[in-house]
């Protein structure tokens, strides 16, 4: 059983996050042709406060 792990940024809607669980779970099943019932995919999201690139947050990186 395969399982997507998607870790991002917090503050999609709802709805992106579905559209995408669909998407990713669609492509995988085309590229492998694996059943959408085997398909996991997770969404992670971290707070812009906790996430850090090049020794700052993502959140001090946005406010510049």
């Amino acid at each position: 059983m395969p399982l997507i792990h998607v870790n991002q940024v917090a503050g999609k809607t709802a709805e992106q996050k579905a559209e995408l669980i669909r998407e990713l779970t669609e492509t995988y099943v085309r590229v492998t042709g694996a059943k959408p019932e085997s398909v996991w995919v997770t969404v992670e999201e971290t707070a812009k406060e906790n996430w850090g690139i090049a020794g700052e947050t993502i959140a001090a990186r946005t406010a510049r």
